[in-house]
């Protein structure tokens, strides 16, 4: 065990919109925290991208170290990514995880992975491969990936396009892609490419880059996803069954050797505009649709983590999902903020590449 690094002073923030809020530091020293979520109230199960897996008391003030997790290719942009649960999980249910995974017949490339484990006091059990997606390759970027649940039984994780361009608006490939399971792994057969020659299964939607965030809104019943463009063009997109994003046919996005730009254009029939873009790039790591009780004027904004720019990003939407403003919050800090996770009290917890876990939660000193 090791002891959690609590702050000993809150810090005190106002945002641009009004709203005032305490910065408390939960963790430091650890790898980088890439996914997070809630196995209890007072519980947040992370992952750590060179393999490690962990479990934070907040009770206690402990972090445990938890065995049994798979062996991941963690170099460049790979390693062990997300962690999720369902909605209604409780203690002993499923646990997912995605990760790249060395191929074994093909030991130089590697492959964005589903998987599945119980956990079992301080060890994960029965861990199981649920997808090794057909998306192998050498390079290390690239790799997505997210993972998020609906309501009704189903599974949704995005892959990126592992550096190869063409890949995305490839159906014979999951790169590119985010797909759609079942909870065991199975494919839904209403799918849009089920029945279609050629095409994978578990695809929903296609032309994507790297999308490392994505969330299904179950108020609205919405599933967003944002992801990285190249030199300018992050995207956030409302995703539909079987829709093309786009990439790398359109883009927002410039080429990194030159102002020249990606593709044919920004606009082309039959490809899906997003409904919003950032030029300069953010670099965005995650994205949640916020829910809680806590900041009752963040209730349905889009929250996602920017890495390359350091600071949370606020979006405020209207009725018909479309983006209406932005606020940057947290830009002082100058932290790559990785992942997001809504607590059951409505506060919000951020990891950090630099290693650390805050949580932002409602400013009560003049009440």
């Amino acid at each position: 065990m090791t002891a959690i690094s609590f702050a000993s002073e809150k810090i005190v923030l106002k945002s641009k919109s009004g709203i005032s809020f305490q910065v408390v530091e939960i963790a430091r020293g650890l790898g980088v925290p890439w996914g997070m979520v809630f196995i209890s109230p007072s519980k947040i199960l992370f992952t750590e991208r060179k393999g490690e897996i962990g479990v934070i008391n907040l009770e206690n003030e402990g972090i445990y170290r938890i065995q049994g997790g798979p062996k991941v290719y963690a170099s460049g942009q790979g390693g062990l990514l997300d962690v999720a649960v369902p909605h209604d999980y409780k203690d002993g249910d499923w646990i997912y995880f995605t990760y790249s995974k060395k191929i074994d017949n093909e030991p130089t490339k590697y492959a964005t992975t589903l998987a599945r484990a119980k956990l079992d006091g301080y060890h994960l059990i029965n861990f199981r491969d649920l997808l090794i997606t057909k998306s192998a390759s050498s390079s290390s970027i690239h790799f997505g990936s997210r993972i998020t649940f609906d309501g009704n039984g189903n599974l949704y994780f995005s892959v990126g396009d592992r550096g190869y361009r063409p890949n995305a608006q490839n159906l014979a490939t999951h790169s590119g892609s985010i797909l759609r399971l079942h909870l065991d792994g199975s494919v839904n057969k209403d799918n849009p490419f089920f029945h279609k020659d050629g095409a994978l299964s578990e695809i929903w939607s296609y032309g994507h880059r790297n999308p490392q965030g994505i969330f299904y809104d179950m108020e609205l019943n919405r599933l967003w996803a944002i992801e990285h463009g190249p030199r300018g063009g992050d995207e956030i997109n409302l995703i539909l069954p079987g829709l093309n994003y786009g990439w790398p046919i359109i883009s927002y996005g410039k080429e990194y050797w030159g102002p020249i730009q990606v593709g044919e254009g920004t606009i082309k029939e039959g490809m899906e505009q997003p409904i919003k873009f950032y030029v300069p790039s953010i670099a965005p790591g995650s994205l949640i649709v916020y829910s809680g009780r806590a900041f009752p004027a963040w209730r349905g904004n889009l929250f996602a983590g920017a890495l390359k720019l350091t600071h949370l990003n606020r979006i405020q939407l209207d009725a018909n999902g479309k983006a209406v403003s932005e606020e940057r919050i947290l830009d002082s800090f100058g932290e790559r903020i990785r992942d997001i996770l809504e607590s059951p009290e409505g506060w919000l917890y951020l990891s950090t590449d630099s290693g650390k876990i805050l949580s932002i939660r409602p400013d009560i000193s003049n009440q």
